[in-house]
């Protein structure tokens, strides 16, 4: 199952590898939640210089009926995000364990009065 995804690239050139490999991570979601109606990413790339490097600011905002998974990961608090792939890999880690505990919380009938969950790195 394909999900529509939306890529925003902010500070970086959009890359075809790059916007491949978020198709993928996405496309993945949908085996955790069978209903995801959209994927947004950005992907942001600092514009001043650091002294260890770019680290690279993922974000995946992730919509289903009923609810909504944001995840906004830190770069500075992972020096591993130097490589966007690894990035990427971490965003789209943390938007499953988020989809997967939603999906348990609802499916063992706790209330539904939480319909987005953040998680910031």
């Amino acid at each position: 199952m394909s999900i529509p995804v939306q890529i925003t690239f902010r500070g970086l050139p959009p890359s075809e590898a790059v916007e491949a490999r978020i198709n993928e991570h996405a496309n993945k979601l949908a085996t955790f939640h069978r209903r995801i109606n959209q994927c947004r990413v950005m992907v942001e790339s600092p514009h001043r210089r650091h002294q260890h490097g770019k680290l690279y600011h993922v974000r995946v905002d992730v919509t289903f009926p009923g609810g909504e998974v944001v995840v906004g990961r830190d770069p500075r608090s992972n020096h591993a995000h130097e490589d966007v792939y690894v990035a990427i890999r971490d965003a789209f880690d943390a938007a499953r364990r988020q989809i997967q505990d939603w999906v348990r919380r609802h499916r063992d009938g706790r209330p539904r009065d939480e319909s987005v969950v953040e998680e910031t790195g």
